[in-house]
């Protein structure tokens, strides 16, 4: 008795990368250190930037309110007091365009104090 049994294999390198490109998307995600930690950095400068952008944006605004009260028919029509009023707003305002850069390292500081354990954590485990 003959057993004949034969087997053809074909190997294709795009099927192959696709199957494996597939087959990522349903393994459960490692925790990336390298990852982990680039997120972490950057949320300590996000969070700041955020603050002092808004800081400064209501400031401009504020600043650009007593412009307006200072020198447009608003001020006329409101009497004497618009001028005053204007200029204080505008005073303010600049106030507060100039204290967003003091907010920013402030809030950057602190940020940084506070993920500084899980930052060093993550690069002591990387540099082993």
């Amino acid at each position: 008795m003959e057993n004949e049994q034969s087997f053809q294999y074909t190997y294709s390198a795009e099927r192959q990368q696709e199957i494996e490109a597939i087959r990522k998307k349903y393994l459960p995600k490692e925790a990336d250190k390298m990852e982990q930690l680039r997120k972490l950095h950057h949320s300590a400068t996000r969070k700041a930037q955020a603050v002092s952008i808004a800081i400064g944006v209501i400031g401009a605004l504020v600043l650009g309110a007593g412009m307006s009260l200072c020198m447009t028919e608003l001020g006329l029509l409101l009497g004497g007091m618009a001028m005053v009023i204007g200029i204080l707003a505008g005073l303010a305002g600049l106030f507060m365009v100039a204290l967003a850069y003091p907010v920013y390292s402030r809030v950057l500081k602190k940020e940084r104090e506070r993920i500084a354990p899980e930052i060093l954590r993550l690069t002591d485990e990387l540099l082993k």
